[in-house]
């Protein structure tokens, strides 16, 4: 048996997640289906750096499979991008020692939230970033963001939903790029709860319109409840852009920049 690690994207607006689910549309579903159709309908199990929820989409999700097929590793991305639908892509495909864990192995991932602030609503934007017409304060966010920095319990920031004990996570860097009337927040930490991004985005959004003081969000952190924090940022803004591994496990890098 041979374990194939991919590196793919995704547009996540016609999937309800990633992860397989009895009646809806997955990105799971289809990466196993297109297995299934080129092991002569075999299941094949993957197993994913982690979940993304419906509307989020992805730049560098990675996953892993084990296969008896013997072909060079990097014909597998030909070989399933010729079996999956458009709206998933395989960027490369390479070969990785068993110890290999998409999810166990990661030391680390970045998100990106893209806010798009014109007066009117974008039709051929809708789906790939969110629309804020309002006035936003981008140093008042960098503000905020300062708060969030660091080592500390991010109960307030994750939704109930979370099946994780321990919500201590470490948030590297937080940065702003801005591009006329585009935003776009970059986060980089060791690991993220569930809807944790999104929630940081809606507090960093409402630090931006005034309706929040930037230090608030150090007792929102204090009180470990997530009623404190505001609420989640749409996930049509969300993209998963990179997961990091130690050099042993590497990955290509994501272009550095895309228009949205």
């Amino acid at each position: 048996m041979k374990r194939i690690k991919c590196e793919l994207m995704y547009d996540g607006s016609r999937f309800s997640g990633y992860q397989s689910q009895p009646r809806d549309r997955t990105v799971q579903q289809e990466i196993e289906k297109a297995l299934w159709k080129i092991h002569k309908k075999t299941s094949v199990k993957t197993h994913a750096s982690g979940r993304t929820d419906a509307g989020v989409h992805a730049m560098g999700q990675v996953l892993h499979f084990d296969t008896p097929i013997t072909m060079p590793a990097e014909r597998w991305a030909r070989a399933l991008n010729g079996e999956l639908p458009v709206d998933i892509s395989v960027k490369q495909t390479e070969e990785v020692p068993e110890t290999f864990h998409s999810r166990y192995s990661s030391v680390g991932k970045e998100y990106r939230y893209r806010i798009y602030r014109t007066p009117y609503r974008d039709p051929f934007r809708t789906v790939y970033a969110h629309h804020y017409p309002y006035p936003l304060e981008v140093e008042r966010m960098k503000d905020a963001a300062k708060y969030m920095l660091g080592e500390h319990d991010f109960t307030s920031f994750c939704s109930t939903k979370t099946d994780k004990e321990n919500k201590v996570r470490t948030v590297h860097d937080i940065s702003f790029i801005e591009q006329g009337d585009d935003l776009e927040i970059r986060f980089t930490g060791n690991g993220f709860l569930y809807n944790m991004v999104r929630i940081m985005a809606g507090t960093l959004i409402k630090a931006g319109n005034g309706r929040l003081e930037p230090a608030d969000v150090a007792r929102i952190l204090a009180a470990r409840d997530r009623n404190q924090a505001p609420q989640t940022a749409p996930a049509e803004g969300l993209y998963l852009w990179k997961v990091h591994y130690h050099s042993t496990f590497s990955c290509h890098p994501v272009p550095g920049d895309l228009h949205f």
